[in-house]
């Protein structure tokens, strides 16, 4: 293989809707074997730009080429060297994950005497060999996303194009989907792949940071990192949720947001606005200098909003305080047939708290969320919210609380103002009150100048805004939010995390569950399920001190997912697994670990650094779910 060859060349490609630029004369060049990322703000032109390099979408201007050929001129050609991944689930979901593996080898046109070797390779390099009769429709998102790619693989294409791959699985899944990525490159496979998650993006050989059709930044993560110019400062305090106000009050120009469980702050001049935190906060434990990640740089290019305080008021307009007891269930279980979803579930949630609800993939979050918003009858077990019965009382619910699905529920074929309309005729809203509301949510919203456009036009975190905009339409004092931030870009979610964190301050209950560890530490409380059992309950600190058995060992090194598997072969270590651009290896003997990891890298004469660190929302999550696993089995 020619490695310095160009797998898929773009060369000034340009696309236009209705007299905007989605795509703005980019070119980029992605080596064979290479993991080329694609990261920037929600319409900046990625999934455009792979559906051109993909064939299905013919640009205004400019060319695109795989393995040499014209995405034009050549797509016969073409065919079988790639793959594209969207999105949307292409899978047919009342055909088993073998039968949809075998109807998409049809389509390719592949039908050699090796296929049905090839497609047992395909499970076993997947781990989903014990799965392979189980409809589609029934399995996890974290085991559809790896069916579609195997479906994608079946031809085995030289070229894959990944839209979002990983939007709404599970840190666990995550992993794994990243270990088949990482394989494929080695053999050969050219990826290119977008991404909502910044920490993934580290892991590309290669990254292009999008905004408004074009690329503003282009090269590896450290060097995109490198050149920034951007200086970080990470602020200790006892309280960061209640402390981050004051400090962006004190620094009204500069990208101040929590990041796990402490204050991260973009400063122009570290050392002077370190000197004025210091005198005007007495709050302040400590700060430090940090290393700057992607995230930074797309937050420095994409402007926060700068009327957060005001959509801030906003959300929590008209709440009335309450005390006490908001969701409370004793033992709730809910079987469909002989599959048990939810097994003696417990809770008790208070007004004005933020409960995070934590698990992986199928693990019965969703279900025990339908239970509390009186879409599903528990099958044992009773509970109350908002002093309604679950059981009883399901319709004296739905008026009381408000809930935001995991899947976008809004009637793409209404406008944008319809869809509040009906919701707010649903809460039974109407005249001059709806009105009022109206403008609340489109504000709220951010899309006041947009309310007749059709909702079918707005990308995902457009829509996030909007269906949370409805489902507070009401004002209730209860928000059952389900993956409510999943595709969305990291500017959405830290205006939805900080419009979450204005409700729980007027007094909102916020039941919500999430996929981003990272926003895990933003709630006061966590629950951890897995297949249907809670199997920890506490504060994010609770978690980390309590519940997390194990150490981990961050380990810097250059081109990391090499040395996945050999790190995971030393004595002491328990697992080893990528965290942005570095190795997180969990051991329960440190000192042992720490040695052979040592050992290991000298004697291969490979320069590195390593430390022992607290472990990240994500290494407690991990270890949590593999230590249930290993009960269960």
């Amino acid at each position: 293989m020619n490695i310095n060859a160009h797998a898929v060349k773009a060369q000034s490609l340009t696309k236009n809707f209705a007299g905007l630029k989605a795509v703005n004369n980019v070119s980029i060049n992605v080596p064979e074997g290479e993991i080329f990322g694609l990261i920037g703000p929600d319409g900046a032109g990625k999934t455009t730009l792979l559906r051109m390099l993909a064939g299905i979408m013919t640009p205004d201007s400019g060319e695109g080429f795989i393995c040499g050929h014209s995405t034009i001129r050549e797509q016969t050609e073409i065919k079988n060297k790639l793959a594209y991944m969207s999105q949307k689930f292409g899978l047919y979901q009342d055909l088993t994950v073998y039968e949809n593996i075998k109807l998409y080898a049809d389509l390719y046109g592949v039908k050699h005497s090796g296929l049905d070797k090839h497609i047992d390779n395909l499970l076993d390099f997947s781990y989903m060999r014990p799965f392979k009769d189980r409809r589609a429709g029934k399995l996890s998102g974290g085991m559809k996303q790896k069916l579609q790619l195997i479906c994608a693989l079946v031809h085995k294409p030289k070229v894959l194009l990944l839209d979002e791959p990983t939007n709404g699985v599970d840190p666990v899944s995550r992993r794994d989907f990243w270990r088949i990525l990482y394989d494929l490159s080695a053999d050969g496979v050219t990826i290119i792949v977008s991404t909502a998650y910044l920490d993934e993006a580290e892991r590309c050989s290669e990254v292009a940071l999008m905004n408004n059709g074009a690329i503003y930044a282009e090269g590896s993560p450290q060097d995109v990192i490198k050149d920034s110019n951007i200086n970080i400062l990470s602020i200790k305090t006892h309280t960061p949720k209640t402390d981050i106000a004051e400090i962006r009050t004190i620094l009204p120009e500069n990208d101040v947001h929590i990041f796990g469980d402490s204050i991260r702050v973009n400063a122009l001049d570290r050392e002077k606005t370190a000197s004025l935190l210091k005198n005007k906060c007495d709050f302040i434990k400590s700060i430090t200098n940090e290393r700057p990640n992607l995230e930074d740089i797309f937050m420095s290019v994409q402007k926060y909003e700068d009327n957060t305080a005001h959509l801030l008021t906003l959300a929590s307009e008209g709440i009335k305080k309450k005390t006490g007891s908001s969701v409370s269930t004793n033992s709730i279980t809910k079987r469909f047939g002989s599959f048990t979803a939810v097994n003696s579930v417990s809770i008790d949630v208070k007004y004005g708290e933020i409960y995070g609800f934590l698990g992986p993939n199928g693990a019965g979050k969703s279900t025990t969320i339908k239970m509390l918003c009186g879409l599903l009858i528990p099958t044992e077990g009773e509970g109350s919210v908002a002093g309604c019965n679950i059981n009883t009382e399901t319709e004296k619910i739905k008026t009381n609380i408000g809930y935001m699905s995991q899947k976008f529920s809004l009637y793409e074929d209404l406008k944008i103002y319809e869809n509040i309309d009906f919701y707010g005729g649903i809460y039974g809203l109407s005249g001059k009150q709806l009105t009022k509301r109206r403008e609340w949510a489109l504000e709220l919203s951010g899309l006041t100048e947009r309310k007749r456009e059709l909702t079918a036009n707005l990308t995902g975190g457009w829509r996030q805004r909007l269906a949370l905009a409805c489902a507070i339409l009401h004002s209730p004092s209860i928000v059952f939010l389900d993956e409510p931030t999943s595709g969305a870009d990291p500017a959405s979610r830290r205006l939805f995390w900080d419009i979450i964190g204005s409700l729980a301050s007027s007094g909102v209950t916020v039941f919500v569950s999430t996929h981003y560890m990272e926003e895990a530490e933003y709630c006061d409380r966590l629950a951890l399920i897995f297949r249907g059992n809670m199997i920890a309950e506490g504060t994010p600190e609770k978690l980390k001190t309590e519940y997390m058995q194990d150490s981990i060992i961050n380990v810097k090194v250059e081109k990391p997912q090499l040395y996945i598997k050999e790190i995971s072969k030393l004595p002491g270590v328990n697992n080893t697994a990528l965290f942005g651009a570095r190795l997180h290896v969990r051991t329960s003997s440190p000192e042992i670990a720490g040695s052979n990891i040592k050992n290991y890298f000298h004697n291969n004469n490979l320069p590195f650094e390593s430390n022992k660190i607290p472990p990240s929302m994500e290494d407690v999550f991990v270890s949590l779910i593999d230590s249930a696993e290993g009960t269960d089995e």
